[in-house]
């Protein structure tokens, strides 16, 4: 649960492409220790709000601070070893590179030398349960195997706040119930987290408070429970997606 330091704080974020406004204004903050989900439909602007967070995208207007510290339009490596790290919707593994390869290109981030790294990799792949898979090379991996190892690779970068994107996708419900019992492992270990999810069971199980973009705006925020009974919420999102019955 959330402790009074905040973590993250945006402050009226927002991002234009051309005439497009993908993120309007947008005000977050997240206390060390929290999940926070962060849900919306296709196009709300989940995933370029993570990615002014983490360098890959400068704001248009407004400010990104980080443990006290203001990163608003820093490059994404400098944020990286301040100490935030993140998943991609779409794994893109080395696929000639074994697992254990793969997941030392994080950890070479903070490690230069290559056995340190490979054993902090090891140590990380274990804790996820992949330790029979580690000299598996990527294109042999399936799905959930993809998706672990890229959580893997973002946790060998060391963050102190993890940006998972859409970790569950595609995955069967069983595969997404191991899935989850891992972030919760994750969480356990000192690690803040923001989750992009469309899996609403994952996301209401695991979040601490939830924040709901429409259009690229903020519509809605609190708990589980009172993000799930929000009427603009059911109408803009959970609804249209006859959701609102399994919450």
């Amino acid at each position: 649960m959330k402790t009074e330091r905040i973590m993250l704080e945006t402050n009226k974020i927002e991002k234009k492409f051309g005439g497009l406004t993908a993120v309007n204004s947008v005000d977050m903050r997240v206390y060390e220790g929290e999940t926070i989900g962060l849900i919306g439909a296709n196009g709300a602007g989940k995933t370029t709000l993570f990615n002014m967070i983490a360098g890959f995208f400068k704001p248009s207007s407004g400010k990104i601070t980080f443990m006290d510290k203001d990163i608003t339009g820093l490059a994404a490596h400098k944020i990286c070893h301040m100490g935030i790290g993140r998943t991609y919707q779409i794994v893109r593994p080395f696929a000639s590179l074994t697992v254990v390869e793969n997941t030392m290109v994080g950890a070479m981030i903070r490690e230069k030398d290559v056995e340190r790294a490979r054993k902090r990799s090891e140590k990380i792949l274990k804790f996820l349960g992949m330790e029979k898979r580690m000299n598996v090379v990527g294109k042999d991996l399936n799905l959930p195997e993809l998706k672990r190892m890229e959580v893997a690779r973002a946790l060998a970068t060391e963050p102190k706040l993890l940006l998972l994107d859409e970790v569950m996708a595609g995955l069967t419900p069983t595969d997404s119930a191991v899935f989850i019992e891992l972030v919760r492992k994750i969480k356990d270990s000192g690690v803040t987290i923001i989750i992009i999810e469309h899996v609403m069971k994952a996301v209401m199980s695991l979040s601490d408070r939830i924040y709901v973009l429409n259009q690229g705006k903020l519509i809605a925020q609190g708990s589980p429970q009172e993000v799930a009974k929000s009427p603009e919420v059911i109408k803009s999102y959970l609804g249209e997606k006859s959701r609102v019955e399994k919450l």
